[in-house]
């Protein structure tokens, strides 16, 4: 609410203080349907959601930066070419202290890349070099298959393993549990001597569309070139083998590393007119790989928190604490920006009274997911509440994100996150086919209200959420 200096508002305050702390004990007891604590909120909090889902401002933006910016991996021109714009573009709305600060990032370049068969039958393979991965020699790695299911079928076979093409043939689970393949899946063939390394994507069977990545390499094995391959194609390989077919692969890709280049955290806030030291933290990631537009990881993050904060603005909104939008450099492949903001930050780590990221798409049936301890869970269950007229008035467990995170351990800080229907999401994460044209108006319009709500009520409550 706007701030208005004056005796008479100060002792009604110090009334509404006394009153809210009744509210607060009250909805403990209660429940979420008697949290008479957020009347005073409601009014306002109505007002967010109309603002935000009369229109598809959201969206326009959202298609704005992915139209005019592209894919943005870290040290890419794309990436700080869109730094730019969101700095210009956040100032122009109003935000306050707009900045860019420091970040020095990884850059890694795919380079051209190719799969064929060399046996029958000749045909190209679907594949996207996993991030990280070495290049092959200019004339390429050729090879036979060698299809596992698992690490421990690996092990298993690990006398056939030298030499060999290894193809993780993993079917997709759960992002958790699928991901060891393309994290660790190089290194540990590399342990048995393999020359290169094959991933089913990790994802749902889409059209032939693979997913990329980061990979992991460790001292404990040479590095060898790796890349993800379409499930429909690690499926062909397994039917050929099971018929007694010897598939042979030869892998050329032309990936390489680069020495750290400067990027940049993008910043802005709308400070607290009572206690600007004290902040709400919201954002997502701005980085993306290097293929489609990356539109739901996570364009689509970065555009809802920092819609949360317009609206409020928009509506002449000042709450008592700051609420700061952070748009992260580096997610994908490193995290440098959100251990730089730990770094800067480190000493008012505490003074963040909550964190909340979206990094998880928008797509509906979505939910919110909160982390914290039980005093603030069951406040953060009351407000949420408030978001009943959007279809998430249960907010549940799963709270946080990677951007969070190093802050949120620093000064142990409830997390809360914004959570897209995994299904959709994964069936286009990390791949070309993560443009914005899949994200439908209402649900960019939907989170912006939701995020805008929950951080307006955690920044003006009197008392701020326990740790």
């Amino acid at each position: 609410m706007l701030f208005r200096r004056s005796t008479a508002l100060a002792r009604l305050s110090l009334v509404a203080l006394l009153g809210a702390t009744l509210f607060v004990s009250q909805a403990h007891t209660q429940g979420p349907a008697s949290a008479t604590w957020l009347d005073p909120y409601r009014e306002t909090a109505t007002s967010l959601i109309q603002a935000s889902t009369s229109d598809d401002f959201a969206w326009e933006r959202l298609a704005e930066l992915t139209d005019t910016f592209g894919h943005r991996l870290s040290g890419s021109a794309n990436l700080e070419q869109a730094i730019a714009w969101a700095v210009e573009t956040m100032a122009s709305d109003g935000l306050e202290h707009v900045r860019a600060e420091p970040v020095m990032v990884p850059r890694w370049v795919r380079g051209a890349e190719h799969a064929e068969f060399v046996s029958a039958p000749q045909q190209a393979l679907t594949i996207l070099g996993l991030g990280g991965s070495i290049g092959t020699p200019p004339e390429g790695i050729e090879g036979d298959v060698l299809m596992v299911n698992s690490f421990t079928e690996l092990r298993a076979r690990a006398t056939d393993v030298a030499g060999k093409i290894v193809l993780f043939n993993a079917p997709f689970t759960t992002y958790r549990d699928s991901v060891t393949y393309r994290t660790d899946g190089a290194r540990v063939a590399s342990q048995f001597g393999a020359v290169a390394a094959l991933v089913r994507s990790v994802g749902p069977t889409g059209l032939r569309t693979p997913h990329t990545g980061s990979l992991h390499y460790e001292p404990d094995a040479p590095p060898i070139p790796a890349a993800a391959v379409a499930a429909e194609d690690a499926d062909r390989i397994a039917r050929l083998q099971a018929r007694g077919t010897q598939v042979r692969v030869r892998l050329t890709m032309g990936a390489r590393a680069e020495p750290d280049v400067a990027s940049a955290n993008v910043v802005g806030e709308i400070r607290g007119r009572e206690r600007p030291d004290e902040v709400v933290l919201l954002g997502g990631h701005l980085d993306s790989w290097d293929v489609g537009a990356g539109a739901s990881d996570d364009a689509v993050g970065c555009i809802v928190t920092w819609e949360a904060a317009r609206l409020m603005i928009s509506l002449g909104i000042r709450p008592r604490r700051t609420v700061r939008i952070v748009l992260w450099t580096n997610e994908e492949n490193g995290l440098r920006g959100a251990t730089e903001y730990a770094a800067r930050y480190g000493a008012d780590a505490a003074d963040h009274v909550l964190a909340i990221e979206s990094d998880s798409g928008v797509f509906a049936p979505a939910k919110v997911g909160f982390s914290g301890g039980a005093a603030a869970r069951s406040l953060v269950r009351d407000i949420g509440t408030l978001l009943t007229p959007l279809g998430l008035g249960q907010i549940g467990g799963g709270g946080g994100g990677a951007d969070i995170a190093p802050i949120a351990r620093a000064g142990r800080v409830p997390m809360l996150a914004y959570l897209g229907d995994p299904g959709r999401y994964f069936s286009i994460h990390h791949t070309s086919a993560d443009t914005v044209d899949r994200i439908a108006p209402e649900e960019v319009s939907k989170a912006a209200a939701a995020l805008a709500v929950i951080a307006y009520v955690a920044a003006e409550m009197p008392d701020r959420l326990p740790r």
